[in-house]
């Protein structure tokens, strides 16, 4: 309980500064999330990327963030409506909306969040960026997760032993791994995994570390089958509305593209992340009854032909929207594994 409320103070005081800072700038964006107060996206991204904002603009640009103005599918739609200046999204609530996205959440990448989202931000601009999957709105940033694992109800082995078992999937990549290793998928949000697993309605859940402390996962789904590499990542773009971004004077827009948006902002983005990992494997090791199973190199090698299929597959679909799939597939791995992460 104190560590909640320590939480929620430390959320609160971030969301607070934000509003403070709308009282005094030139330009103040109305931002959408959808996780709760407490998660890092709501107490370290936006609050982050606000100030790299006011930073870039000497205060004329600010944001407040707003809680709860519509379910975590419905962003794109709010954005592109003018109901909201900025959203975050995730790409794999949206099926078939969303092809090129899925390159980033092909499993077998090594390497950090950090490292990751700034590859897709350069493979964007270079390859993905001409199929206009996200016409209407601007997109700021693009990121990823770190590596999801297994977290389930009962002790988990093997990868055999997924068969059968009833998980919440993502979307996107994540659904079709959890499909291929023969789970029956359940669709729900991110915010929604808690109660899905506490009252039974799933076994387990596939998703970064990050949410063992996130979405308190340790209280609900205490075993971790791990995979080196996670088993896949996850998609997300940081997003504006058009005419609130021609709206803004020239000058303001060159100073945002020039500091924030783009790599910068993906890069901070991808590296917050990287420490809600290590935060929710820190609690997850000092949590009594919790425990984490690691892969057998036997398990390792049976996932290699599982994880070449879903990539064949992902390819294609994207190769099939007119974007270079493999010369983009090949970029990722090369900037990822250049990277100083």
């Amino acid at each position: 309980m104190f560590r909640f409320k320590t939480l929620a103070a430390a959320a609160a005081t971030a969301l607070a500064a934000a509003s403070a800072s709308a009282q005094t700038a030139e330009h103040t964006m109305l931002i959408s999330s959808w996780t709760g107060p407490t998660h890092g996206i709501n107490a370290q991204m936006w609050p982050n990327f606000i100030r790299m904002m006011e930073d870039a603009t000497d205060g004329r640009v600010t944001g407040e963030v707003k809680l709860g103005l519509a379910p975590p599918p419905a962003q794109m739609d709010l954005v592109l409506d003018g109901a909201a200046d900025m959203a975050i999204i995730f790409h794999g609530y949206q099926p078939g909306r969303f092809a090129t996205s899925k390159l980033i959440e092909l499993p077998g990448y090594e390497g950090s969040a950090a490292a990751a989202s700034a590859a897709y931000w350069k493979v964007y601009e270079e390859h993905l960026a001409a199929a206009n999957e996200h016409r209407g709105v601007k997109v700021l940033a693009l990121h990823t997760h770190g590596p999801a694992q297994l977290h389930t109800t009962s002790k988990v082995t093997s990868l055999e032993e997924v068969a059968g078992l009833k998980l919440r999937v993502p979307g996107g990549v994540g659904s079709q791994v959890g499909e291929a290793l023969g789970a029956v998928g359940i669709q729900v949000p991110a915010p929604k995994v808690y109660e899905t697993i506490a009252s039974n309605a799933a076994d387990g859940v596939v998703i970064p570390m990050e949410s063992r402390k996130g979405f308190n996962l340790v209280e609900v789904a205490p075993y971790v089958y791990r995979m080196p590499g996670g088993l896949y990542r996850g998609s997300f773009a940081f997003i504006m509305n058009m005419d609130t971004w021609e709206s803004l004077p020239e000058d303001v827009r060159a100073a945002l593209e020039n500091e924030v948006f783009g790599e910068p902002a993906s890069r901070m983005l991808g590296g917050v992340w990287d420490g809600m990992d290590e935060e929710g494997l820190a609690l997850t090791q000092a949590t009594e009854g919790n425990e984490i199973v690691d892969a057998s190199s036997e398990d390792v090698a049976a996932y290699e032909p599982i994880k070449a299929r879903i990539i064949e597959g992902v390819l294609a679909e994207i190769a099939a929207v007119g974007v270079d799939a493999e010369a983009a597939y090949e970029m990722v791995k090369s900037e990822m594994a250049g990277a100083t992460n």
